[in-house]
């Protein structure tokens, strides 16, 4: 039987990073949490996790299936996997292109359409998409990366309007640069190698890793989406992370589009 403050949640991209983060805060807050990777496998700190590709339908269909018949409901959906592409975007081909979209927002979607239809039956659910600071302007040598994220903003604010007379809530969070795999497992695109913006791009690569090497860990992230599980009325958007990064959130409200163009051409050193 479930505690009355108990949720079922599911995370997505559970393995590692942020999703880790996430899903092992909300398991040690009490909650019946499921995880998920492409590989499945043993989970941690009360947390079951399940195999699913967010890149294929009858995976993601499958596994919210799952969480519904194991645990009877469906409460709260963590979408955060994805990965990153980094190259300029004239190197940047169609196929790579497509491939960045289909794991970062055709995936979001696919999990979104898997989980509404439990949520809508039950009148109650929280959506939670893991964005970017990425998400609120274009990233120099990550504009795929960039565009992904900001499809999810655009996703998660009509969505929200969407859902709520539903009685489901969409917050997006967009967090700076964590501690975790991502910029590892971060793609160059094919075409950078020999590149007329090679120079230029090893160049903001080398900026990115001081800032990635300094970052908060992953848990920030986590203790953010706790307060946010918990809250009954959050906001649409959450940022979280380095107050350097943060900072762009109100530069590019508040900045004449110049300046704040000039501010990033300084700070990526493209001046």
């Amino acid at each position: 039987m479930m505690r009355a403050m108990e949720r079922v949640i599911l995370v997505t991209g559970a393995s590692s990073g942020i999703g880790r983060a996430c899903a092992e805060l909300l398991a040690a807050r009490g909650h019946r949490v499921f995880g998920t990777s492409r590989k499945g496998g043993e989970g941690s700190s009360g947390v079951t996790m399940l195999a699913m590709d967010v890149d294929d339908d009858a995976s993601v269909a499958a596994g919210v299936a799952k969480v519904v018949d194991l645990a009877g409901r469906l409460d709260v959906v963590v979408n955060n996997a994805g990965f990153a592409i980094a190259g300029a975007v004239e190197d940047t081909s169609v196929a790579e292109a497509r491939a960045q979209f289909e794991t970062n927002v055709f995936g979001v979607l696919r999990v979104c359409r898997a989980a509404l239809p439990h949520m809508r039956a039950q009148r109650s659910g929280l959506i939670v998409n893991i964005s970017s600071l990425g998400g609120i302007f274009g990233m120099p040598f990550s504009g795929l990366y960039s565009a992904s994220k900001f499809a999810i903003e655009g996703l998660s604010e009509a969505l929200a309007l969407e859902t709520r007379r539903f009685g489901v809530r969409v917050v997006v969070v967009e967090p700076g640069d964590m501690r975790t795999g991502l910029p590892d497992a971060r793609r160059d695109v094919a075409a950078a190698a020999g590149s007329a913006y090679e120079p230029a791009f090893r160049n903001v690569m080398k900026l990115s890793k001081r800032d990635e090497d300094k970052a908060p860990d992953p848990a920030l992230v986590a203790r953010l989406v706790g307060k946010i599980v918990a809250t009954g009325r959050p906001k649409l958007r959450y940022s979280v992370g380095m107050f350097s990064q943060r900072i762009v959130v109100w530069l590019k409200r508040l900045l004449p589009v110049r300046m704040f163009q000039w501010i990033l051409l300084k700070a990526f050193e493209l001046g």
